[in-house]
């Protein structure tokens, strides 16, 4: 006897030969459901790399699990707090580039990984959008070599925000 399932169709009770999902009637959705079906488990697959992301990598080292540790910490949601709140919750790299555009991530102007004695400093964050937070990223790994396979390099420290996002932006239009 063949395996038989429900019809996934809304209200219809007619039976579905395996393995497909739908009955005769319905057999037009079975595609868009096979597809959604896939797409969730490659997002399953994310959520892996995620998780692996979040629990080894970020500790890999003495020094970027300290690092780690400081973000969970109250004193950094306070900081981050003032910052989105000095800011007006904008991203401050668009700004420098004439747009108005919303944040809500803090960054470090000079980078955690090559300027430790500036990760606590107030004065060393800004709130940008996702977008200039990446290509910022991209900036720092070419420019002070950072990044887990990166070589550190002798370039003096940048603190103006107008050429960091110029920079950023030069990096990001030769990508694209």
């Amino acid at each position: 006897m063949p395996r038989i399932r429900r019809c996934r169709f809304r209200g219809c009770h007619n039976p579905a030969f395996m393995p497909h999902f739908y009955c005769k009637k319905h057999t037009k959705y079975e595609a868009d459901y096979l597809a959604k079906r896939e797409q969730f488990r490659t997002h399953k697959q994310s959520r892996q790399s995620r998780w692996k992301y979040n629990h080894i990598t970020r500790y890999r080292n003495p020094i970027k699990a300290k690092q780690n540790r400081f973000y969970h910490s109250k004193q950094w949601r306070s900081m981050r707090d003032i910052v989105l709140n000095r800011d007006y919750s904008l991203c401050q790299y668009c700004k420098a580039l004439g747009v108005v555009k919303e944040g809500n991530i803090i960054d470090h102007v000079l980078p955690v990984e090559r300027f430790p004695e500036h990760m606590k400093d107030i004065s060393n964050l800004v709130t940008c959008c996702g977008q200039c937070h990446y290509w910022k990223t991209r900036f720092e790994e070419k420019y002070y070599g950072t990044g887990l396979h990166g070589k550190p390099t002798a370039n003096p420290p940048i603190t103006d925000i107008k050429l960091i996002a110029k920079l950023s932006n030069d990096i990001a239009l030769n990508r694209k």
